[in-house]
């Protein structure tokens, strides 16, 4: 399992907008997710900052295969394209990316 972390911009004046759509996210894009051997997701907001943070645990073999499967899906192009107008991606993304992929540094697990 390999835990992954993410974060983008939110324009401010779709936030309303993006937490609506995230709390009737469509089915085909939960199990989507699944499919993709991703578990644990969650999206994170600090509006102050108007920054989302995604978390989730991966639990596939391949991810990049996963996420190009993911990519290829007509229904989540559909879901990405009314999500997308909402962000606003970080100037210092790498090339290729959206959502800026985060590193971890820190972790504790007392089990």
């Amino acid at each position: 399992m390999q835990r992954m972390g993410m974060v983008i911009g939110i324009k401010p004046e779709k936030i309303a907008e993006y937490k609506e759509l995230h709390a009737n996210c469509w089915p085909e894009i939960l199990k989507g997710i699944e499919e993709s051997n991703i578990r644990n997701y969650s999206i994170w907001l600090h509006e102050g900052e108007q920054r989302l943070f995604g978390y989730w645990e991966y639990h596939g073999d391949d991810f990049a295969a996963d996420m190009q499967k993911m990519a290829d899906d007509p229904i989540t192009k559909k879901w990405w394209a009314v999500c997308k107008p909402c962000q606003a991606p970080l100037e210092t993304r790498k090339e290729g990316e959206h959502w800026s992929m985060m590193e971890e540094v820190f972790y504790h697990d007392p089990s």
